[in-house]
């Protein structure tokens, strides 16, 4: 596994809606790769590989844009008050520390409880950088944040904020890395504002009127303890999707992977998502619609500011990917 590749991928700033900086590192990765690179007006890059004329038009798609908070009000002694850029929960919060465009950094804390028992919600949290007063606080209204954790490897486990999802732009580059040739004309779409509204998706999907398409994204696990029971477990192979909260992938796309996934002898998992969903329920509406489906990361703890997931399960991502670009 590249780490130098996925550490510059989840540690450079990027939330929803304020992707230039993820976006760059991207193109940066991407450019010497691709035929052609486009970014259209709202901000997803799209590198694009010519197919020899004789396959379909395929769309990739994997979110550059993190969670993140933005700030709503700051008040007379500096405290600031916020809200979330995407699913942001308050049992993920207290006590992590977020870092704004400007280098910033900021400690989330609650207010003082009389029940300690309780879970605050965001209205009761607030974010400290150290400041005295309104006047000499380092950000003010409207100012966006990610949250800060290092990336770190322990055995074959990988730990870090933004996981979701740039470990699907890493399966991405690593595919368009490894790709020799292919029947057909591809686009690796990095989107934007997935965690808020889906509308990165929507218009790439919509200027490129793909045959087919195939989101790469993160989804939950059912192997913590007490865990919602979900067939779907870190180390087991990538996740082909059967259905989330948003969409029912086409038949098509979700045979297209089993078929590519038992040709190349990988281990694949089903995944059905009760809760949440991802770039491809945007992008079979597009046009006149879109046959999509989705390969998934199997993940503990997303949208928190310590996701897990597996090197192996990556890399097979990776694998399978080629084994369905390179078929008919």
């Amino acid at each position: 596994m590249d780490l130098e590749l996925l550490t510059t991928l989840t540690q450079t700033f990027g939330p929803s809606g304020y992707e230039a900086e993820i976006r760059a590192a991207i193109r940066r990765a991407v450019e010497p790769l691709a035929d052609t690179i486009s970014v259209d007006p709202l901000g997803t890059l799209v590198a694009r590989r010519q197919g020899n004329g004789t396959g379909r038009k395929i769309l990739l798609a994997a979110h550059m844009d993190e969670i993140g908070v933005m700030v709503t009000h700051v008040d007379e002694k500096g405290f600031l008050r916020f809200t979330g850029i995407g699913g942001v929960f308050p049992l993920h919060c207290v006590g992590s520390r977020v870092r704004f465009a400007n280098g910033t950094t900021g400690v989330i804390y609650v207010e003082r409880q009389d029940d300690p028992n309780k879970v605050p919600t965001l209205n009761d949290l607030f974010i400290d950088t150290g400041a005295t007063s309104r006047d000499d606080a380092p950000v003010g209204v409207g100012e966006p944040a990610v949250f800060v954790r290092p990336l770190e490897q322990q055995g074959r486990r990988l730990i870090s904020k933004a996981l979701d999802d740039r470990l699907g732009c890493y399966v991405l580059i690593e595919t368009l890395r490894r790709l020799q040739a292919s029947p057909h004309e591809l686009y690796f779409a990095f989107t934007v504002q997935e965690e808020f509204s889906l509308s990165g998706a929507r218009t790439t999907a919509f200027r490129i009127e793909p045959d087919l398409a195939i989101a790469v994204d993160v989804t939950g696990t059912g192997d913590t303890p007490k865990a919602l029971p979900m067939a779907v477990a870190l180390g087991q192979g990538p996740a082909v999707k059967v259905q989330d909260g948003g969409m029912i992938a086409h038949p098509q796309v979700r045979e297209r992977l089993i078929a590519a996934a038992r040709r190349a002898d990988l281990p694949y998992q089903l995944e059905v998502l009760r809760r949440g969903t991802t770039d491809a329920a945007a992008i079979q509406l597009a046009g006149a619609g879109v046959p999509s489906g989705c390969l998934s990361i199997p993940t503990r703890y997303i949208h928190s500011p310590s996701e897990m997931a597996d090197a192996g399960d990556v890399e097979k991502a990776v694998q399978l990917l080629l084994a369905v670009l390179t078929g008919d």
